[in-house]
Parts: structure tokens; sequence; C-alpha cells
């Protein structure tokens, strides 16, 4: 498989090495100062580059009919203009706040306690994250998808990372030195409290769940989730 890295970054670098121990050609790394040249040659494009070139990224590899795969956070203002982009150009298009199979676990974990939790008025809900400081959105992707899920199951309308409200979860987000991903979800109460947690130990898990999704997609066509690879619709 030939594969296009849009962004080579340290996310790039691990994805690039994973991808070639299994077996894969690396035919771009797409760097802000390069052109796009060899892109059209590539089976799938893997884009882990910036919030302020991901649509162009994403857009110019669906235009040329190359299958996507994104894990670039921060422009989700501009999904819809891919997903419509994507369906009709009859394209591959495949979005994931985190590529980790332990954070999609995590994920569906935290959307079963959210709805159990909603009828237990109790107990308020809030969230950590923590990453490292080069890290340009906060709050993460993750954390984002983590607070919708808890917002599609209770009274809460929004989430916020300063000056919360009482209908907003709040987010606690802290960036620190060399931490690849931290996110915790708590229900707290005045007896006691509900922790959940998923901890990064590195960049691998991310880099193969992006591989993984990159093999997946090869001659599909539309929209598309982690819970589509790893078949994890209820």
């Amino acid at each position: 498989m030939k594969i296009a890295l849009l962004g080579y970054g340290k996310m790039g670098k691990v994805i690039e090495r994973i991808a070639t121990e299994r077996g894969h050609e690396i035919v771009l790394k797409k760097e802000e100062s390069n052109t796009y040249e060899g892109l059209s040659t590539a089976d799938v494009a893997i884009d882990f580059s910036a919030p302020n070139v991901a649509v162009e990224n994403i857009s110019t590899a669906i235009n040329l009919g190359v299958p996507v795969v994104s894990g670039t956070t921060g422009w989700l203002e501009n999904y819809h203009e891919i997903v419509k982009l994507c369906n009709e150009k009859e394209a591959a298009f495949l979005y994931g706040s985190n590529f980790s199979l332990g954070v999609n676990i995590f994920f569906e974990l935290n959307d079963y306690l959210a709805k159990m939790m909603a009828k237990f008025k109790d107990y308020n809900v809030s969230m950590e994250e923590i990453h490292h400081t080069q890290k340009l959105d906060k709050p993460s992707g993750t954390a984002i998808s983590l607070a919708n899920a808890i917002i599609n199951h209770s009274d809460k309308n929004n989430w916020a990372i300063e000056n919360p409200k009482e209908d907003d979860v709040f987010i606690d987000v802290k960036r620190i030195d060399d931490v690849p991903g931290t996110h915790s979800v708590f229900y707290n109460s005045e007896v006691d409290y509900i922790e959940i947690k998923h901890v990064a130990h590195n960049r691998e898990g991310f880099a193969l769940g992006a591989v993984i999704a990159a093999e997946w997609i090869i001659d599909k066509k539309g929209v598309f989730s982690m819970k589509d690879v790893l078949d994890l619709h209820k």
C-alpha cells in the first residue's frame, strides 16, 4: 500500500515507522513548506497536520480521489464541508479524534456510564485532559468527543475550559512536557466520586490505529469513524 503522510511531525514519523514495518511504502511526507507531489500516486493519505492546514490537505486528497484518514483536531467547524465534498466526489474519508484502540474502548465506556448516570442528579460531572506542551488545540479532540457524549445523555448543554456555567461540562486542560495524553471523567457527589481514566504511555497506539484505519478504508466509499474500523457499533 502506498501512503501519503499529510503532516510529518512527531506523529507522522511514528506512523512512517509503523507503516514501513507493516510493509507499506511512503510516497509523500508533506510538511507545510513542500508540495503535494506524489499524492496522486497514493492508495491512501493519512493526515496528522495542523488545524490551519487540515482542510486544505483533506480536500486536496479527496479531489484527487485518494481516501483520507485524518487525526488532526481543531478544525471541526469545517467537518460538514469535508463530508459534503466526500459525498459529492464519491470518495472515502475517516476522521478520528483518537485512533488508539484503548481510547475507542474508553469512548464506549464513557458513553455507557453517561447514560447510567443521567438519572442520578446528585453527581456533578467534570473532566480533565493532560497533553504535551506542543499540542496546539485546547481542549483535545478526544476530550471534546468525551464531553459531547456526556452532553448527549445529560442535562448539560455545552463544555467549557474556564468559567463554567451550571449546564457546562468543565474540562480542566493541562499542558505538561512529554505527556502523550491522559483523559479523566469524574462524577462527584457529597458522599463519593466515580472516576474513569485513560492514560497513553506513548504515541505508538495512536499511530498503529491510524495505519490500521488506512488499511481498512481502501476500496470503500463514504464517511467513516473508528467505530466502523473496530466494529464497535451497538
